[in-house]
């Protein structure tokens, strides 16, 4: 047996069901955090029903499942058109000098305005957009669309503003939308003394994978909320250094990883949901 000529028509197979799998484990993880992933589930159920009719041979159902798959390529672009448009975003909004310069600009704006809000103890939360489009889980409220500035923020979060009351959405650098509901979260083992502003901050980072920033109207303190976890009484240079971990997209280094190691001692010890 000439092992070269074997070695030659494995190859392609072995490289091929990789990048497929590989592929497939990537969409299944960016569809999981979205809409569709109730739809997709769905889709497989039926899927598999396809195949038990197949094997016990129900000529009746088998037929109405095939004729179901017959248009499931149109289903899906239908059904899955929000996430296949940020899907095909995200493959095409590779991190660049540009957008790393934006992000940096956008988080010193947030460190900015809750600086001056949290001196004079005003109530804020503020939403950062990441991957997921947040205005398909939150209450929008009014469109701003407007570039994001510490004297936009703290206008909007001026307590006799008429919509100063809910959260604001951040896009790159710019303001989306004010006034938005943001879901509570259903936790039953968080502190009596979290109010509204801090439960809306946590069940909006549980939902999403968007980072929320909020400044507390009874004290003034800063915190933050990411993949379902509150962190409170952060400085500005914390909360810099937080933000700057968690949303610019710069390479890994040395120096940032140990940066990094650092700021999961400061965010233990601070974690309190």
């Amino acid at each position: 047996m000439n092992f070269d000529a074997s070695w030659e028509n494995l190859w392609r197979p072995v490289v091929e069901i990789s990048i497929l799998a590989v592929g497939i484990y990537y969409i299944l993880m960016f569809v999981r955090r979205t809409h569709g992933w109730g739809v997709l589930t769905g889709i497989l159920v039926l899927l598999g029903m396809l195949v038990v009719t197949t094997i016990l041979d129900l000529t009746v159902l088998n037929w109405m499942l095939v004729q179901f798959f017959g248009f499931s390529a149109y289903a899906v672009l239908i059904l899955f058109h929000p996430e296949i448009r940020r899907l095909l975003a995200r493959l095409g909004n590779l991190p660049n000098f540009s957008q790393i310069r934006e992000q940096r600009e956008t988080i010193e704006v947030i460190v900015q305005t809750v600086d001056r809000l949290s001196d004079v103890k005003i109530g804020a939360l503020i939403a950062i957009e990441q991957n997921h489009d947040l205005s398909q889980t939150v209450e929008v409220g009014v469109p701003v669309d407007c570039d994001a500035t510490p004297e936009m923020l703290e206008t909007i979060f001026f307590p006799n503003n008429a919509i100063h009351d809910g959260g604001v959405i951040i896009h790159g650098d710019r303001i989306s939308y004010a006034a938005c509901i943001f879901p509570l979260t259903r936790r039953q083992d968080l502190q009596k003394s979290l109010g509204t502003r801090h439960r809306a901050a946590i069940g909006l980072s549980e939902e999403t994978d968007a980072v929320v920033v909020l400044v507390s109207e009874e004290t003034g303190m800063i915190s933050y909320a990411h993949q379902g976890k509150l962190v409170r009484g952060l400085s500005c240079e914390e909360l810099r250094s937080i933000l700057s971990t968690l949303i610019v997209k710069a390479p890994r280094s040395v120096k940032r990883a140990a940066r990094q190691q650092e700021l999961q001692r400061v965010i233990k010890k601070k974690t309190v949901a």
